[in-house]
């Protein structure tokens, strides 16, 4: 699980995209979620998304972390729960993969670490200043125990989905990468279409795309 092995993979991000941006990309978008706050994004945080609603899209915000399966729950109970799906073939996540359980969620560059200790991050960016989501799962309205001394909470909860990395990334973390999606059709295809469709979608950018900004 992504939480539990470490900065093994993307755990960190930025986003700056102010909810009226968003409503210039999504047409009659639904702002749920007020005024959001910009900057660096960390697991268990909460965050922006965009979902398909049924009057049309909805932003809203989730808390980071899908629901762990049972086995990784601590002894007391606690979740913190997985940031990152890359095995969509496990039936711990078939169950969110409809169009119902997914998201879109904004970002403008995403880090990954580097080798060795006190490497720190290398962060990602696009190349080409143009919008970028994560294809996103988000659960609503789970309860569990995130943190012990909050006791049982009800949260919507997200969580995005990663794949082989492109080039640029394979040189910083060779494992896995975030699947990103900077084309209007793709975002659309993410968010309505059957799964046997949309998970073409979970492949790498193409090489070139991306470039270190730090």
């Amino acid at each position: 699980m992504a939480q539990r092995e470490g900065l093994t993979m993307c755990n960190l991000y930025s986003q700056t995209t102010s909810p009226e941006a968003m409503r210039q990309l999504f047409a009659g978008l639904t702002n749920a979620a007020g005024n959001i706050e910009p900057g660096d994004i960390w697991p268990d945080r909460m965050a922006p998304i965009i979902t398909a609603g049924d009057d049309g899209h909805v932003l809203r915000t989730a808390r980071w972390g899908l629901p762990s399966p049972p086995q990784f729950h601590s002894k007391s109970g606690i979740d913190r729960g997985v940031t990152n799906v890359r095995n969509t073939n496990s039936p711990h996540w078939r169950r969110w993969l409809g169009p119902a359980h997914r998201c879109l969620v904004p970002l403008d560059r995403f880090a990954e670490p580097r080798q060795g200790k006190g490497a720190g991050n290398a962060w990602f960016a696009l190349k080409e200043d143009r919008p970028a989501f994560f294809a996103g799962i988000w659960v609503p309205d789970w309860t569990s125990i995130r943190k012990l001394k909050d006791g049982e909470t009800t949260d919507d909860l997200f969580a995005f989905l990663t794949c082989d990395p492109n080039a640029e990334v394979a040189e910083i973390h060779p494992k896995a990468m975030p699947v990103i999606l900077t084309e209007p059709d793709d975002w659309e295809e993410w968010l309505v279409e059957p799964w046997t469709d949309a998970k073409s979608l979970q492949g790498p950018l193409p090489a070139g795309t991306l470039e270190v900004s730090e």
